[in-house]
């Protein structure tokens, strides 16, 4: 009979966690997801058409919301889009992402999304090589990973199968929330909410402490701790979680022929739906009269009235440089100068007049010093791309066709910090690049050198084209502060329930990017321009 009381006790006291979690991340969410009336529609102009803008522009176009979205490139997608050198078409950042069968997935089919895109499964998850260890990690099978490093690190086996069954828990968790958010059954179908908050609060590094000692093992656990840019000791536990369950359990998924199909179909969907794209430009300033916002000016000195504004730029930015100063609370501007810009990258494009199918097995491979995720941290922020932890993509093994018969088309990513660019900022910004190039050249080669020993045989011999971006091209292209690529860094204190939200103090301005809630990655962006979207409609709704 006690044991009898005792379940039932922990039932409720995790029904009653999962109701206090609810009302504090979103007060009754569900309720504003899709109010049934919105007064007179307002003007909006979304800033930037990166995924998250594009993605709330979408949703308010499609709801006869007026949208314009200003891009100051000439074609839509922010890092999600490719360019062509030769008879090369290369892939700027995506390497997988779970937007099949989850929230992710059901909101591009809402939007008309789905239909417009083609998702190619990856093959594996990611291989990992370390100066001991060399692992393929199999794709939507939480089980199978378990008993891959069950394998390596026996000792460690019970320890494994928790923390990845936390992991499979809070991202099952947080998929219910959205697929039973209508339900008055909702809070039973999103247990295990004890889970999401025994972590809230939690590095990865603590999270790991709980479960498992050995080195080698933790490595191998969070092998992706690089996409999210930030090592065990200082990322959150919960955005670790929320992403890495998601890709354990739905899988990891690659948009053929490249991530700019995403971004088009999202640009069309906007224009179908009665929607501006607006290319070529960029906003320099929001205007704010009398305490409200009236708009933006365009960098070709025109207007454009509007109530709302949605920003797809950098947060910094906004706040900092777009709107005037006195419109912004000391306190607002104080707490954002409390975070940091993510890591930006150095990445290498390879175009190869061979074809690698068959040769080069793998896919994702991830290559680590055997230091360890805090040690190739640090290689990070100081530079030392001779020694960190790097990524080589063989695209062609995603699918025949990738590139051209014959060839194959590779990436080399490092993760970099800005302070080994910084020394050339004013110069690069002034149109003087020959010590830029200069660098840029050897990081390039040290790249393709420890490329050609760990992964790819003969690399050097068969590069037909190659080109490289540093922080400062990731600068140029999308005026991300220090180039950072996953906005702000995803530290404890600006996550899960911590994370600035997609509200701001200025009425009517709202942010949809990897600046706002809930973060970077492309699930974290789509995320956030759909939470920005419900935003505004609850608060227009009449």
């Amino acid at each position: 009979m006690s044991r009898m009381r005792s379940s039932r006790r922990r039932f409720l006291q995790m029904v009653a966690l999962g109701a206090a979690w609810l009302t504090s991340i979103g007060r009754a969410r569900s309720a504003k997801y899709e109010p049934k009336q919105v007064r007179a529609k307002p003007k909006v102009v979304v800033i930037g058409a990166g995924l998250g803008g594009l993605c709330c522009g979408a949703h308010l176009a499609k709801r006869g919301f007026p949208v314009t979205v200003v891009e100051q490139h000439h074609v839509p997608g922010g890092y999600a889009t490719s360019f062509s050198r030769g008879r090369f078409n290369f892939e700027v950042s995506l390497h997988g992402t779970a937007i099949a069968d989850n929230a992710a997935g059901r909101m591009l089919k809402a939007l008309g999304v789905s239909e417009r895109i083609e998702l190619v499964e990856l093959p594996a998850l990611y291989r990992l090589i370390t100066p001991d260890l060399d692992i393929t990690v199999p794709q939507k099978d939480p089980d199978a990973f378990v008993s891959l490093l069950a394998e390596h690190f026996p000792a460690e086996k019970e320890g494994i199968a928790q923390f990845v069954n936390d992991l499979v828990a809070v991202a099952e968790a947080f998929d219910n929330l959205d697929r039973y958010r209508n339900s008055p059954f909702k809070l039973l179908m999103s247990l295990p909410y004890w889970t999401l908050f025994r972590i809230r609060n939690k590095t990865l590094g603590e999270l790991l402490d709980g479960y498992i000692a050995d080195p080698a093992a933790r490595e191998a656990l969070v092998a992706l701790w690089g996409y999210y840019g930030l090592p065990p000791s200082r990322l959150s536990a919960f955005y670790f979680a929320v992403a890495s369950g998601s890709y354990i359990r739905d899988g990891s998924y690659y948009i053929r022929p490249r991530s700019q199909s995403l971004s088009t179909a999202l640009a069309d969907v906007i224009e179908a739906s009665g929607g501006k794209m607006q290319y070529g430009n960029a906003v320099e300033k929001i205007d704010v009269r009398n305490g409200t916002l009236a708009g933006v000016v365009l960098s070709n000195g025109t207007s454009l009235p509007s109530e709302v504004v949605v920003s797809n730029a950098s947060a910094p930015e906004i706040f900092n440089r777009m709107l005037p100063l006195t419109a912004v609370p000391s306190d607002y501007r104080e707490k954002l100068a409390g975070y940091r810009p993510s890591l930006s990258s150095f990445i290498v494009w390879l175009g190869l007049n061979k074809d690698l199918r068959g040769i080069v097995e793998d896919y994702n491979t991830h290559v680590s010093s055997g230091r360890g995720p805090e040690a190739d941290y640090m290689s990070c922020l100081k530079g030392e791309v001779d020694r960190g932890a790097f990524v080589v993509m063989l695209y062609d093994n995603l699918f025949k066709g990738y590139s051209e018969p014959g060839s194959s088309t590779l990436q080399l990513l490092f993760l970099s910090g800005y302070e080994p660019w910084r020394q050339f900022e004013l110069d690069y910004k002034a149109g003087r690049k020959e010590a830029y190039y200069a660098q840029k050249e050897r990081w390039t080669e040290i790249l393709i050198h420890r490329a050609e020993e760990t992964v790819v045989p003969g690399l050097s011999s068969m590069i037909e084209v190659k080109e490289a971006a540093t922080p400062l091209t990731n600068w140029r292209f999308t005026r991300n502060p220090e180039g950072a690529i996953y906005g702000f860094e995803q530290s404890t204190n600006n996550a899960f329930f911590n994370r600035i939200g997609n509200r701001t103090p200025i009425g009517g301005l709202y942010l949809a990017s990897a600046w706002g809630n809930p973060g970077g990655g492309y699930v974290g962006v789509l995320t956030g321009g759909q939470q920005a979207y419900q935003d505004i409609v609850h608060d227009w709704s009449g």
